[in-house]
């Protein structure tokens, strides 16, 4: 992505206060009824209400059939309401000791059985606040004894557990069914839980691995905490670790992990679910998986009468995607990750030339997305909703039959977007059929927050705002209600309190209700109406709290309303950020400490138990387009963390919120900007094609990143330009083709160097072996396969001639070691003989011995004792196959003196 230029100095530390619905996020009371939102443009005809207020962070909801509502806190409590008119919830469980919520780790994931509360269980799925064989709380939410969330050292795990519910809260011990996952970044966490029409449970999680780097498991210190083979510090181009974990089933060497998977699950037990693709495997893990290679599927639901799993998976830096796992029983689903992003290879991957990858593009099998989207480009042409920074985060399906919506939505596919604040809805082709990819329409932009869809009573769609609330987007076929808003100033001080109110914010979206709304205004609800004129003034007693309600009404009586809640006998604290100052910046792995105060006009100083602090990551597609990560909460007068590593642009925001005894809060917020550095990058000769991060860019060009931060960057090779092909030689840093850059303060370059592939070089026998053969001729002592690179030419590799089958092709194998670019192979018949020598022939070359793809090169020898020379176009793998295809007096034996590999010289 194009470098940003720098903010000017105004706008590298604001001080603001913040809006009511992040002092919502941060746990200060709300009170209201269902108060419509205004921002949000929907559909003609639909009109979207806030139902539930004062959440912490929810990311998930669920229906139950009895009419309850639960609703999952990302810091671990999970909460019930008995219906949609109850605004005071019930905590129906409080797992934080367990959860760990840093970053984007917490509690995601949250289910219900399908015949709850019969079956009275509820499922979660979250961050564990421990590392892989340890208890939690571990790190109690705070890693800043390893250098913060994102330093690859604090490691948790995943939880999947079941709890048992008893009225409207949960009874026994927490049942724990799977404990995997290992997560050695912030971000990629576990993610959905759902079940299918064949009752069984859908799990999803990430592939755990950092999403600012090429990670193949060499980042941390320790290395390689996660224990992924081949084990210790990981190395292309056998590394198996970080991102390329979600490719592990690929791998039946070693034990399996559930990272960048979907699982199927028995709802009973957590093991794998009957009928599952690999129930067959020994491994417990392995036979759980029917998706894998997915990076963060955040969300997912099951279209309704079916198991078909519907998963958005949250893209790196250019693709969204919306992928489908048809039939979780007939086979794994692969889509591709890390080595495909969208329909194409990923640059940074693709790059670092391993192997797990490289055997991917040469036929394992990689499904396409269903539908991708560009973060450059809209979804719908022409919306009003955003291009950039982008997140898939919600998907759920409108029933078939049944529903309140237009018949258009029939069977329909509602996703959206947490960065672009976005909802859309894929449509039907034909009547139920699938959702067409191509068939999108906008259904709300600049909605807020989105982090869930799902489907309710009555068949509306909800959604979670992660800011703090839950929405409900309802359709009036004819009239629609008309929108109550409220401004009233002030809401607190001391009595007497004259406040002021204003409702002409109020609307209706029907041309003849415009401007013909009535307005009634109930100061102290008790069903009372005191006034009916757009504005009003009200001068409350001591005494309160109050609640001041105002209902609005069109010209066919369909009415809003609105509440505001007052206080008199308590003024507004105000909070204070006395450091840092206006000005700090922050370079990878500084210490950034904060203080701060608080006063309030009837208490004084507020002591430090009223003080919450959020700091908040702004993860930017440019300086002004940007999604918000939270990073960690504290409390108190002080405190402190370690600068994240993170791409640019992207910069801190510091939240102090204060809180007096009677509820009323004050915050205020400071920006913090990173110190960063231009790295340039070229090649020798210019013009060559390197990667840097997820992307590839020809030469020069420069990056700007954070002091401090790692930064991967891989030599493409090999690569052709101007008709001349070139294979890497040397990094001027010293580095190996692909590695980690730890950005300086200074502005450094950077130069890959290159050599043209101007002929072949035989590869030194040392630096090959034979990796095995079909046959050898047991009957000669110079039969073995080895023989073919001890450097004589009398000895041999003679295959056996199968009497059952004379004319069987025979075929020979050989390990590079690594990676290599290949483009001859030589081969010297036995000497003194022309029987049983080659004549046709195919050579294969590829990064797993199980796959090997097409021919590099097929041919026929000609009937001579002279080494011969295979041309192979300049291919890229660890291993090679000559596999024979017929001998000279037709028995189709092979016999082979000597093999040499030739690569580019």
């Amino acid at each position: 992505m194009p470098s940003p230029a720098q903010p000017s100095s105004t706008a590298r530390l604001l001080r603001t206060g913040l809006t009511v619905a992040l002092i919502a996020a941060l746990a200060a009371p709300v009170t209201g009824g269902t108060a419509p939102a205004a921002a949000v443009v929907l559909p003609t005809g639909f009109q979207e209400q806030v139902v539930f207020t004062g959440l912490n962070q929810p990311t998930n909801l669920e229906f139950a059939p009895d009419g309850r509502i639960f609703v999952a806190e990302k810091g671990g409590r999970i909460k019930v309401y008995d219906d949609l008119a109850d605004t005071t919830a019930s905590v129906f469980a409080d797992l934080s000791a367990n959860v760990h919520n840093q970053h984007d780790r917490g509690l995601l994931g949250l289910t219900l059985h399908p015949d709850f509360p019969t079956q009275p269980y509820v499922y979660v799925l979250y961050a564990y606040d421990a590392p892989p064989g340890q208890t939690a709380p571990y790190w109690n939410d705070n890693c800043a004894s390893v250098g913060g969330t994102n330093g690859g050292r604090c490691v948790v795990t995943g939880r999947l557990s079941r709890l048992t519910a008893s009225g409207d809260t949960m009874t026994g011990t927490e049942q724990v069914f799977v404990q995997d996952w290992c997560q050695q970044y912030a971000s990629h966490a576990t993610g959905d839980l759902a079940f299918g029409a064949d009752g069984m449970l859908y799990v999803s999680a990430g592939d755990g691995a950092s999403y600012d780097l090429v990670d193949y498991g060499q980042l941390g210190n320790p290395h390689n905490p996660c224990a992924d083979p081949p084990g210790g510090a990981m190395t292309p181009p056998t590394a198996e670790g970080g991102a390329l974990r979600a490719q592990d089933l690929r791998t039946p060497a070693d034990p399996t992990s559930l990272d960048g998977t979907v699982l199927r699950l028995d709802p009973l037990t957590g093991a794998a679910a009957p009928g599952n693709p690999l129930a067959a495997s020994a491994d417990p893990n392995t036979r759980r998986i029917v998706a894998q290679g997915l990076r963060n599927p955040y969300r997912f639901t099951v279209r309704p009468g079916t198991s078909e799993v519907w998963l958005g998976d949250v893209g790196w830096t250019r693709w969204e995607e919306v992928n489908r796992v048809a039939n979780p029983t007939s086979g794994v689903t692969n889509f591709g990750w890390p080595c495909y992003e969208g329909t194409g290879r990923q640059s940074g991957y693709d790059g670092a030339n391993l192997d797990l990858c490289e055997n991917l593009y040469t036929g394992d099998g990689q499904t396409a997305p269903f539908y991708t989207y560009d973060h450059a480009a809209r979804v719908v042409t022409g919306e009003a909703c955003p291009t950039g920074s982008s997140s898939v985060s919600g998907a759920a399906f409108y029933p078939a039959a049944g529903g309140s919506y237009p018949t258009e939505y029939a069977g329909a596919l509602f996703f959206s977007d947490y960065s672009r604040d976005c909802i859309w809805a894929m449509l039907p082709d034909a009547p139920g059929g699938l959702p067409g990819a191509a068939n999108r329409r906008t259904f709300g932009s600049a909605a807020a927050n989105p982090v869930d869809l799902e489907m309710g009573p009555g068949g509306d769609l909800y959604y979670v705002d992660h800011a703090g609330s839950v929405r409900r987007v309802r359709y009036f076929p004819g009239n629609q209600p008309p929108v109550a808003s409220i401004s009233a100033t002030p809401t607190s001080g001391t009595a007497p309190l004259t406040v002021t109110f204003d409702g002409t914010g109020s609307s209706d979206a029907d041309p003849a209700d415009v401007g013909r709304l009535r307005f009634e205004w109930d100061f102290t609800n008790d069903g009372t109406v005191d006034a009916t004129t757009p504005t009003a003034t009200y001068t409350y007693p001591a005494g309160g709290p109050y609640t001041a309600r105002l209902t609005v009404y069109d010209t066919l009586n369909a009415s809003a309303t609105q509440t505001v809640p007052i206080q008199t006998g308590n003024s507004m604290p105000t909070a204070v950020i006395d450091t840092p100052d206006a000005g700090f910046t922050w370079a990878v792995n500084d210490t950034i400490s904060f203080t701060g105060h608080a006063t309030d006009p009837d208490q004084g100083t507020l002591p430090a138990s009223a003080l919450q602090w959020r700091m908040l990551l702004h993860h930017c597609y440019t300086l002004d387009n940007c999604h918000t990560h939270t990073l960690q909460d504290f409390t108190g007068a002080s405190g402190s963390l370690f600068g994240p590593d993170h791409e640019y642009p992207s910069y801190l925001e510091l939240v102090l919120t204060a809180t007096d005894s009677g509820g009323l809060a004050h915050s205020t917020s400071v920006r913090l900007d990173p110190k960063t550095v231009d790295l340039t990058f070229d090649t020798s000769p210019t013009g060559l094609r390197l990667v840097v991060g997820a992307t590839e860019q020809a030469t020069p060009f420069t990056r700007t990143v954070i002091q401090g931060s790692s930064n991967t960057v891989s030599a493409v090779t090999p690569q052709t330009v101007g008709g001349v092909p070139y294979v890497f030689g040397s990094w001027s840093d010293g580095g190996g083709q692909s590695h980690v850059i730890t950005a300086p303060a200074t502005p450094t370059s950077y130069t890959a160097t290159y050599a043209p592939q101007s002929g072949s070089v035989r590869l030194p026998q040392s630096q090959w072996s034979v990796a095995g053969a079909d046959s050898q001729e047991t009957l000669l002592v110079n039969g073995r396969p080895n023989n073919v690179r001890d450097g004589s030419s009398s000895s041999i590799w003679h295959t056996q001639r199968l009497l059952s089958s004379p004319n069987h092709p025979h075929w020979i194998d050989l390990d590079l070691g690594s990676t290599r670019t290949v483009n001859r192979l030589y081969y010297l018949p036995r000497q003194g003989s022309t029987a049983g020598r080659i004549t046709g022939y195919e050579v294969y070359v590829s990064n797993s011995r199980s796959s090997w793809g097409t021919p590099v090169a097929t041919g026929t020898f000609p009937n001579s004792a002279a080494e011969q020379t295979v041309t192979i176009p300049p291919t890229s793998g660890r291993y090679i196959r000559l596999r024979t295809l017929g001998a000279v007096d037709g028995s189709r034996w092979a016999t082979v003196a000597e093999l040499n590999v030739g690569v580019p010289g």
